[in-house]
């Protein structure tokens, strides 16, 4: 609180008549005499209560709120008649704030305040007082209900709900036009005083708006404010509290005001004429410009209307507009021809779509310009006579006849020679050419309408001067029919005649097919070739014959096939015919004339036994014979010895590698008796799969005994055998018939390994890989116990 502040609050509580003596305010309600009521209560010990009246009351006190003094504030003293200043009588507080925010002097009855009081907080307190006696502490008065009231000071400013306000007006608007209503709202007491009451004043945004001071509403102070010219403005308000007088609190906000835009501008083309160009090859829809009216208004109110009202283009372009960008786009309506004309006139309007009434004075919201659109030369491709052509002709028209001819033109205005061609993706067979010079078709192959019937064909026309000006023109040849096909039988015919057939009985019925098509439709007549005797051919006259018998029965085993010509010719010039041979089986039947067999074979079988009688039969037959190998596979099997006869038996076999063998089950191979007898060995027969250098003679081996175990004979064999000098490194003999191509170790036989002169370095096998050490280790080996 300031000073100044301060000495208007000690000014105002001097000048209240009702603050300067406590003692007046806190009078105590005079009380009459203590009288006796006219009822009385009896007692439940025979003695008469008498009813009296309370001896103290009191109304209200009053304290000043935001006390600044250092000692407690004053409020006011209780006091009852029950007491003769002995002080037997006790005073108790209690209620709202008893005995923190208020105390009281238990023996005078005096009240303070502990701390300073906000009214805007609280603005009464009520508080209960007793006064009881001080020995007995019972109640020498009834206890009494008192109010605090806080009287208000002027200590708060007005505020406002929001630091900045938003508003908008209309621009243009007359003078007067409410704008925005602030309010502001003051905490002080408003039914004590001016505290709360608020006065309305601008400090800034003069001379454009103005404020009522007493409801806070800002209104427009100057006529037809422009939105162009000024859109944003921003003005303060203050709240003055104390009915706006000197010593007042204030407070202020600030209003943001925007002036909206209203349709009091007219759309302006910024220039009377405008000059555009366009290409007359530009297709229809093609935009070539644009035109646009500026407008000084915003929003819906600068939205324009574009439309041609006048020109001798009218018919030739069209405008568009653009809502986005406000344009008017002009678009070609019609196809553009250089050589025609080469210059269009356009009367453009542009016109708002939202006028605003209020604003007519101002004139029409509307404005013209005027448009030139020039039309520019470009080399236009070859134009064709027709959008497509038809041509019609025969098929047997020789090779090399002109069936059409096509026409283009060069449109340009300085004409250029034409070259014409065909498309041959459209001519894959090249049945067709053109003239390059003159357009003319002609045949370049025969025509057959029954390969073919159209041909639809493409031609092109190029300028000779650019050959990149091209332009296609579709060409459709229709081949007309000429009778130049024979009819002929429309199905194959499979034909029979039963033995018993008597005369005039109908055997079949025959039908033709033509590949032409004549106008009139198809007409075919039928006849034999010749007369026969057996058969007969009657015309049905729709296209159809029946095939008749002429004699009384047949015979399959003097004839069992008859051929029967038959002559078929058509109706339309010239005359095509062609003979078809019917094949006529003569074939057994039953009464009915249902077909049993035609062959001469088939009269051996039982006449009893049908067709699925012998079927069955020769199943039975299979099944026998399947039955028979499968029991002599099953015999065969029993037979076979077991593969081990038993642990210690154990057998070699000698493998040859232009036979199979048996695998490691064929015991028949080798015979194990001959390791145990090595003189069934024939004596003096040397090896055939080496040629020795020195005869050795063989050495004979001691018989072993019956009883030695195999395992430690072979092992003694095979010492031996290592032993020995003329003993190949190998167990069984190999022959290489064949070794391939490119070998680069050359042969590897050992065949004649005999008869080389010298001894062989076998080192370079294992340089060969892996798969050669075995070979390289059984060589090195040889010569190493030959060295040795």
């Amino acid at each position: 609180m300031t000073i100044h502040q301060f000495l208007l609050l000690f000014l105002f509580w001097v000048c209240l008549p009702h603050f300067c003596s406590p003692e007046i305010m806190f009078r105590r309600t005079p009380v009459p005499q203590q009288r006796i009521l006219s009822s009385r209560v009896p007692r439940s010990d025979g003695k008469i209560l008498h009813r009296q009246k309370r001896g103290w009351m009191w109304n209200q006190f009053f304290l000043l709120e935001e006390y600044t003094g250092s000692d407690y504030q004053y409020v006011g003293k209780l006091h009852s008649d029950q007491d003769k200043g002995d002080g037997s009588l006790k005073y108790i507080l209690s209620g709202d704030g008893a005995g923190t925010l208020f105390i009281i002097d238990e023996k005078t009855g005096d009240i303070h305040a502990t701390r300073r009081i906000d009214r805007e907080e609280k603005a009464f307190y009520t508080l209960r007082a007793q006064a009881i006696n001080r020995r007995t502490l019972r109640p020498v008065e009834p206890e009494s209900e008192f109010v605090i009231k806080i009287h208000d000071i002027n200590d708060n400013e007005p505020t406002f709900p929001e630091e900045i306000y938003t508003a908008s007006v209309p621009e243009m608007s007359v003078v007067g036009t409410s704008v925005v209503q602030v309010t502001a709202t003051d905490a002080d007491d408003p039914s004590y005083g001016n505290s709360a009451r608020v006065i309305y004043s601008i400090l800034q945004g003069q001379p454009y708006f103005s404020v009522e001071p007493e409801t806070g509403i800002i209104r427009t102070a100057l006529p037809n404010m422009n939105r162009e010219n000024r859109e944003q403005y921003q003005v303060v308000i203050q709240a003055k509290d104390m009915g706006g007088q000197m010593g007042g609190l204030s407070g202020t906000t600030t209003v943001n005001i925007t002036l909206t835009d209203v349709n009091d501008n007219p759309p302006r083309f910024p220039q009377n004429t405008i000059h555009l160009r366009v290409l007359e090859s530009s297709p229809v829809g093609t935009a070539i410009g644009s035109v646009k009216a500026t407008d000084a208004d915003t929003g819906k109110n600068a939205e324009v209307e574009y439309r041609i009202i006048d020109g001798d283009g009218t018919d030739m372009f069209d405008i568009v507009t653009e809502k986005d960008t406000q344009e008017g786009i002009i678009t070609v309506k019609k196809p553009l021809d250089y050589e025609s004309r080469r210059l269009y006139t356009l009367k453009v309007e542009a016109e708002n779509t939202h006028v605003d009434p209020r604003f007519y004075y101002l004139g029409p919201f509307k404005d013209t310009t005027i448009v030139k659109i020039s039309i520019e030369d470009v080399d236009e491709p070859p134009v064709f006579s027709r959008s497509s052509y038809l041509f019609e002709v025969h098929e047997d028209i020789e090779v090399g006849t002109i069936i059409g001819t096509v026409m283009a033109r060069d449109p340009d205005s300085i004409s250029s020679p034409i070259r014409f061609s065909l498309d041959r993706h459209t001519d894959l067979d090249r049945i067709f050419n053109i003239h390059s010079g003159n357009g003319s078709l002609y045949t370049s192959k025969p025509l057959d309408r029954e390969l073919s019937q159209w041909h639809n064909l493409t031609v092109i026309a190029a300028e000779i001067n650019n050959p990149k000006e091209t332009t296609r023109v579709a060409v459709f040849v229709r081949i007309l029919d000429v009778n130049d096909n024979a009819p002929q039988f429309a199905v194959f015919y499979d034909t029979f005649v039963c033995e018993n057939a008597r005369p005039g009985q109908l055997i079949q019925t025959i039908s033709a097919v033509d590949k032409d098509d004549p106008l009139g439709g198809q007409k075919f007549f039928f006849s034999l070739a010749a007369v026969n005797p057996n058969f007969t051919v009657q015309d049905n006259e729709d296209n159809t014959a029946r095939i008749l018998t002429r004699k009384n029965g047949f015979n399959r085993h003097e004839i069992s096939t008859y051929l029967l010509p038959v002559v078929i010719s058509d109706n339309d010039y010239p005359i095509q015919s062609s003979t078809g041979t019917l094949t006529i089986r003569v074939c057994a039947c039953d009464s009915q004339g249902n077909m049993q067999s035609c062959s001469a074979e088939a009269l051996l079988l039982p006449a009893g036994l049908s067709t699925g009688a012998l079927i069955a039969i020769l199943l039975c037959i299979i099944i026998l014979l399947v039955i028979v190998v499968l029991f002599a596979a099953l015999k065969r099997q029993r037979k076979k010895e077991p593969l081990i006869l038993s642990k210690e038996d154990i057998r070699d076999n000698i493998v040859s590698y232009n036979d199979e063998g048996g695998g490691e089950e064929d015991t028949q191979a080798f015979d194990i008796g001959t390791l145990r007898n090595p003189a069934a060995i024939e004596e003096k027969k040397l090896r055939r799969d080496i040629i020795p250098e020195t005869l050795f003679i063989p050495r004979r081996t001691p018989t072993a005994p019956d009883n030695t175990d195999v395992r430690d004979f072979i092992n003694e064999r095979l010492k031996e055998h290592d032993l020995d000098p003329t003993a190949p490194p190998y167990d069984s003999l190999a022959t290489y018939a064949y070794e391939g191509n490119d070998s680069i170790a050359e042969s590897l036989s050992s065949l004649e390994s005999g008869t080389t002169e010298g001894d062989q370095n076998y080192d370079y096998l294992r340089e060969w890989g892996p798969r050669f050490n075995k070979l390289a280790e059984m060589y090195g080996g040889g010569e190493s116990d030959k060295d040795s």
